[in-house]
């Protein structure tokens, strides 16, 4: 079984589906509401987990009934937990989470800015006990620490730059960097997605890509911009879908998939989420995604 390390953010989201995005400062009725655990990496991690991979997840937690509610959900989903800290008296992430009928969503994030940042406490052999490791740019701290376990261990590493990292160093650590199109365009001023990732990957050592939503993703590869589309699905609730790439792509990387196959991997394990409310309740089992991809 294929081994992944996340480290990152983990929240509890409280999603609420509306007939129409918020605009206004009056009372709105949610036509259906679930809880569920998201963030970054703990998203990431359980969509490594139900694609079949064993995975440890670190991460920081306060001492309430939120930390309770995720790592419950956590474990039940098969993460090893071991790692994740729990900060007496700080609170831990959590969301609120709007979605309209097409599934496009608005989040309201809250994160303790006194959660403690530090990273003594996380072991230093990771590259011993996983086949790739996966980090963010939400506790920068991390990532510094883990990704560069996997360089001395010659595994790969994603990191998901979701938006433009407060220390932009952390890009070169990692053999693999998926952008956000938002976090892509800020680093590099471009609009032009595929013209924006090649100027980006002009002096770069790793792979770089870029996620583009119902358009698919960018690749860099033989030093040229290459496109995965996306799967045509009837889209319900793209809360997470993010998520579910890099973590796809985490696993497809470490089986050794080539690049394409990986990135198409992701974009199938993306789109089938879509199809399902709830935010990383639609993340698919490997059984599901496989006959997805041979059908498409």
């Amino acid at each position: 079984m294929t081994r992944i390390v996340c480290a990152g953010i983990t929240t509890l989201d409280y999603i609420y589906q509306l007939d129409a995005i918020p605009t206004a400062p009056v009372k709105y009725r949610s036509r259906h509401m679930t809880m569920s655990g998201g963030g970054l990496a703990g998203n990431a991690a359980t969509a490594c987990a139900r694609l079949g991979a064993r995975v440890s997840l670190i991460s920081r937690l306060g001492d309430d009934a939120p930390a309770a509610a995720m790592r419950d959900e956590l474990v039940a989903d098969g993460i090893d937990c071991a790692l994740v800290r729990t900060c007496p008296g700080h609170r831990s992430p959590v969301s609120a989470v709007m979605v309209d009928p097409a599934g496009e969503r608005m989040v309201v994030s809250y994160s303790d800015p006194d959660m403690p940042a530090g990273t003594d406490w996380i072991p230093d052999d990771l590259g011993r006990r996983a086949d790739a490791i996966y980090a963010e740019t939400r506790w920068i701290e991390a990532a510094f620490t883990v990704l560069p376990q996997a360089r001395t261990a010659g595994i790969p590493s994603v990191l998901d730059a979701d938006r433009r990292p407060t220390r932009p160093e952390v890009v070169s650590l990692a053999s693999h960097v998926g952008f956000s199109e938002t976090a892509l365009r800020d680093l590099t001023g471009i609009d032009d997605l595929p013209t924006a990732l090649a100027h980006a990957a002009r002096e770069a050592a790793n792979v770089l890509l870029v996620t583009d939503g119902p358009r698919g993703a960018w690749y860099m590869e033989d030093g040229k911009a290459r496109h995965a589309p996306a799967f045509a699905v009837a889209a319900v609730d793209t809360l997470g879908a993010g998520d579910t790439w890099h973590g796809a792509l985490t696993v497809a990387l470490a089986e050794g998939q080539p690049l394409a196959s990986a990135v198409r991997f992701a974009n199938g394990a993306a789109a089938l989420k879509c199809t399902v409310f709830g935010g990383r309740k639609g993340m698919p089992e490997r059984d599901r995604l496989e006959a997805f991809l041979r059908g498409a």
